[in-house]
């Protein structure tokens, strides 16, 4: 489980939910629906950790956001 924000947005032009990982520079996926595209963005996370960490890259910490 992954602990960094994902923001799903719709975008019309794709037609498409988009998923996006602001910490991870580039971090993107998609699916026609909400739960696809934080599927797909969950998968992105590991792929994107997974090759920072092999090609010894830092992996930006999740951002801390204040309690409301």
């Amino acid at each position: 489980m992954h602990k960094h924000s994902v923001a799903i947005r719709w975008s019309s032009e794709d037609d498409l939910f988009i998923g996006e990982v602001a910490e991870l520079p580039g971090c993107m996926a998609h699916g026609d629906t909400r739960e696809e595209a934080l599927a797909s963005i969950s998968e992105a996370m590991d792929l994107w950790i997974d090759t920072a960490r092999e090609i010894g890259d830092p992996v930006p910490e999740p951002r801390e956001y204040p309690q409301t």
